[in-house]
């Protein structure tokens, strides 16, 4: 099979799909790897390295994606990649199809095979292609925090912190998963009082046992959540429903009474977002300021920490990309069943049914699709 690995272009993507290490990994297991120039060089891979490992490097992306018979990207493919596609291409990704409606309707039409990292899901219910990654916004996501609330980036002054004989902040982080422990992590250990909410009982008796005593764990209802966050200083949202859009667990009316210059970081925003008040925002331009609080919803967070994000991305997806290239997608899917729940769109036909749900659409067993 020929591997195809584009350069990203969503805005301040720096990470790239494949390491030298994962190109040789292929390279040995008789495929061909063909890379565009360039296509490493924010995660801190030359050129010269892939080469060295057995791939090729190619001048454009057209080249690429015409060469591939599977592509493996970081991020969802941009409309100017869409036509870049051809009819039953595979292109192994993170998709989030239930934010991007434009983005399932242009993938169903050009009929490409949509493997999504996001989705693939082992038996004890855990995202392996997922997790990584949300270790990585996670743990990012209370740095964040503790930046923003400095007053000359828009926040109310407190730091994370505090020091002897004065409070630290109150940060509140919604969803006890990857994302918010290790977020609950990282604000405990800068020493701020955190609130962490789950709703799953024993998820919440486990972090007991191993998160630190300055996190209190509660019960996630609509009334505790209200209560918590009016008096943050920092609220992280960390909520994830596989492959669906998130709740929306922090309303408008709630934002709006919160204090002046707290700040919210929706990692969740991927997925539609949980708060009500998100919307997407980039690298360039991360935060905006809507009910006198700061919000930062940038859609692509370990982007910003592109090399170690790269290495444990492919730690995650190679053993999965080779099984796809060793056996042919189909096998591959028919043989592997967490695989196969990473399956979303094939032959014009949605597999996944959360995704279906978002939008109204059919949905379609991989079988049925395949036919």
């Amino acid at each position: 099979m020929i591997i195809g690995v584009p350069k990203e272009i969503k805005n301040n993507e720096n990470r790239v799909a494949m390491t030298p290490a994962g190109a040789y990994a292929f390279c040995k297991a008789g495929h061909e790897v063909v890379i565009e120039k360039s296509a490493g060089i924010g995660s801190g891979f030359e050129d010269k390295e892939y080469v060295e490992a057995g791939a090729s490097i190619l001048d454009t992306p057209e080249a690429v994606f015409n060469k591939a018979d599977m592509i493996m990207k970081v991020k969802e493919p941009m409309p100017v990649e869409y036509n870049r596609l051809r009819p039953n291409q595979v292109l192994f990704t993170y998709f989030h199809f239930a934010s991007g409606l434009e983005l399932t309707k242009a993938m169903m039409k050009n009929n490409i095979i949509c493997i999504t990292y996001e989705t693939v899901q082992t038996a004890d219910g855990a995202l392996p292609l997922l997790a990584p990654m949300s270790e990585v916004a996670g743990k990012m996501s209370a740095h964040v925090a503790a930046y923003y609330l400095a007053l000359p980036y828009g926040g109310d002054g407190v730091l994370m912190g505090g020091v002897p004989g004065v409070k630290p902040a109150k940060v509140v982080v919604l969803g006890g998963g990857t994302v918010g422990t290790s977020a609950a992590k990282v604000a405990a250990g800068i020493g701020a009082r955190v609130t962490l909410f789950d709703i799953n009982i024993n998820r919440l008796r486990y972090l007991d046992d191993v998160l630190p005593k300055n996190i209190t764990l509660l019960y996630s209802s609509q009334h505790s959540v209200e209560e918590e966050v009016k008096d943050a200083d920092a609220v992280i949202g960390a909520v994830l429903i596989p492959g669906a859009e998130a709740p929306k667990l922090v309303t408008e009316e709630m934002v709006k009474k919160m204090k002046p210059n707290s700040v919210m970081v929706d990692v969740a925003i991927d997925q539609g977002g949980c708060f009500e008040t998100s919307k997407p925002t980039s690298h360039s331009d991360p935060v905006f300021k809507l009910h006198g609080v700061l919000h930062y919803c940038v859609t692509n967070m370990p982007g910003a920490f592109a090399r170690t994000s790269t290495f444990a991305l492919t730690n995650a997806t190679l053993p999965y990309a080779l099984k796809l290239a060793n056996l042919g997608y189909k096998e591959a899917l028919k043989s592997d069943k967490a695989l196969a729940k990473g399956l979303n769109i094939i032959n014009g036909k949605i597999t996944y049914a959360p995704v279906a749900k978002v939008f109204g659409y059919d949905c379609y067993t991989m079988e049925e699709a395949m036919d």
